[in-house]
């Protein structure tokens, strides 16, 4: 298959283009810059420039994959008109993966806990638990108070043999607003976990990891594009 796929969730557009070549493998392109609010400047041109380098035709599309969300509202929006615009205009599917399913994917080997985190402003950050690979909470968009919370019942509900181990005790944020988040956890009067640790610089979620989620899970096998489908942003978007 070859697939696009579109990541404006955050700040960093990605784009990457997966395509089928003469040996029966697959090559891949990818773009990625820091485009703050010019993702609508920047997205189409990007694509051209992948198709191009991978000397194929829009038309040879199979399949458009975005980010569901959260994220930044309006960048959420752009990469919906796209992934929408460009399957009715190729008569080709798209589908989506949600935001911090996509980030957690690179760390899903790691044992103990794994959160992906958006600074969602106004003091409250987008994020979810994972638990030795496994999601273990709902998206949420929470204060660093209701956060803590969160990891010490997901601690709470690994049972007295893990804490006694000390596994559990670990949380480890990621992503753009991991380094926000760390600041204001470690500041709370009571920590639920011995140790927080933050991945500095680490940028998951990006459009590589929504083409191979895409590929792996075989995204398109069973789905039926829902043209109504929007991303999911959690917070009311007005």
């Amino acid at each position: 298959m070859n697939l696009l796929a579109v990541d404006t969730a955050t700040e960093k557009l990605s784009i990457a283009l997966s395509a089928d070549n003469d040996a029966g493998r697959k090559d891949t392109w990818l773009f990625e810059a820091d485009a703050g609010l010019r993702h609508s400047e920047l997205v189409m041109d990007a694509i051209d420039m992948l198709f191009k380098k991978a000397v194929l035709r829009p038309e040879d599309l199979n399949g458009i994959v975005c980010m569901g969300g959260p994220g930044s509202f309006t960048g959420l929006r752009i990469g919906f008109s796209i992934a929408k615009g460009l399957a009715l205009a190729l008569d080709c599917p798209f589908a989506v993966v949600p935001t911090l399913d996509c980030m957690a994917r690179p760390l899903s080997s790691l044992k103990g806990l794994v959160i992906p985190v958006l600074d969602a402003k106004k003091n409250s950050f987008f994020c979810a638990i994972y638990r030795d690979g496994v999601k273990v909470s709902a998206d949420m968009d929470a204060d660093p108070a209701e956060i803590a919370s969160a990891i010490a019942a997901v601690i709470s509900e690994a049972g007295a043999e893990s804490a006694s181990a000390g596994k559990g005790k670990q949380a480890l944020l990621f992503g753009p607003g991991a380094q926000m988040l760390y600041g204001k956890l470690t500041q709370l009067p009571q920590s639920p976990f011995a140790d927080i640790l933050v991945g500095k610089d680490l940028r998951w979620g990006n459009a590589q990891t929504l083409l191979e989620i895409a590929l792996e899970t075989d995204i398109f096998a069973n789905n039926v594009t829902d043209f109504s489908i929007g991303p999911e942003y959690i917070r009311s978007s007005v």
